[in-house]
């Protein structure tokens, strides 16, 4: 049996955050704001995994209503939905991640994100690509105000 998942992320960009993608921080003036760390990209493969097996999705999990996840760790979230996949059976086959901002650029970091994906998803880095893209200017991504991210992948049983 085999099963996609789709997860998608936003955040506004704030002065005095980190801008963290999959755990990996890139140097930039302003960083995601968000009730957790704000990791878009764990944020959005949390959601698509959680999504391909039917266990909820990351709000649910980790609600923001909830003291408990403030400043939390994207990637020990990401590394805690792993483990609920993987114990429902499930192996992921690949991910594929866009990540949407106009700076910092993502090509730089590529490797190091696959990189700290693999680890968390105990998986190949073959298995996991990444994509930076613009808007363009348009609407608040466009304008450096936020960044998105989606996450696509396919497990199999």
């Amino acid at each position: 049996m085999i099963r996609t998942g789709l997860g998608y992320d936003i955040h506004r960009l704030k002065s005095g955050r980190r801008f963290l993608l999959a755990g990996v921080e890139i140097p930039f003036p302003k960083g995601e704001d968000g009730h957790s760390d704000g990791d878009v990209l764990a944020h959005a493969v949390c959601d698509a995994l959680l999504g391909a097996c039917a266990l909820g999705d990351i709000g649910e999990l980790f609600p923001p209503s909830d003291p408990a996840w403030k400043d939390a760790d994207s990637m020990k979230l990401l590394k805690d939905v792993y483990e609920r996949v993987n114990e429902s059976g499930w192996k992921i086959v690949n991910l594929d991640c866009v990540i949407i901002c106009e700076n910092p650029k993502v090509l730089p970091f590529r490797e190091a994100i696959r990189k700290s994906l693999a680890e968390t998803l105990k998986t190949a880095p073959e298995n996991i690509f990444i994509k930076g893209k613009t808007k363009e200017g348009l609407d608040a991504a466009g304008q450096g105000k936020a960044v998105e991210s989606f996450a696509q992948c396919l497990l199999e049983k």
